[in-house]
């Protein structure tokens, strides 16, 4: 009978044992304190930069859309012209767009006598070229952006800053040939 006594007690300071460490370890939660912040993983890391990296490639696209606006107010008899170059541009910034980002109205037609189409040359030569440079300007940034892009926003990035430099070479050297 010794042993049967013995497997009681020990049965019962076990059972005693483990109610205490749940009841301590109930006691300890987080009893007033400020909850554990949320550990951001590599993944969301990931997310959030290349959403950040989007945003920044579409606004450069933006910039560009918005000149092609500028020049065709200010120069309607390009229309024919800078039409479809311009409508490449807006299919580009709304590919950079993050995800479920709600892309941003195109600009508004910019009248002819306002300040922003003033700063567009009189004569349509120059204000393509000023174009050209801005072309230009957008496919060295989206160049420059891809090497911190993931790969598939990447490819996306130099598809959209080859379609950059041919419309640099279509708004100058395109017109000589």
């Amino acid at each position: 009978m010794g042993r049967t006594e013995t497997t009681r007690r020990r049965a019962l300071v076990a059972t005693g044992v483990a109610t205490a460490a749940g009841l301590l370890a109930g006691c300890t939660g987080s009893g007033g304190r400020k909850p554990t912040p949320h550990t951001v993983t590599a993944a969301e890391r990931a997310a959030r930069t290349e959403a950040g990296l989007r945003r920044r490639s579409a606004a450069v696209s933006a910039e560009l859309l918005a000149g092609y606006d500028e020049v065709l107010s200010a120069h309607p008899t390009l229309r024919s012209r800078l039409a479809p170059l311009r409508e490449a541009t807006a299919l580009h910034v709304a590919a950079l767009a993050p995800a479920g980002a709600t892309p941003a109205p195109p600009p508004s037609p910019v009248p002819s006598g306002s300040a922003v189409a003033q700063k567009v040359p009189a004569d349509p030569a120059a204000a393509l070229g000023r174009l050209a440079a801005l072309a230009s300007r957008t496919a060295t940034a989206h160049t420059t952006a891809l090497v911190t892009a993931p790969p598939e926003l990447a490819r996306l990035l130099a598809s959209v800053a080859a379609a950059g430099a041919v419309h640099a070479y279509l708004l100058t050297e395109g017109s000589r040939a």
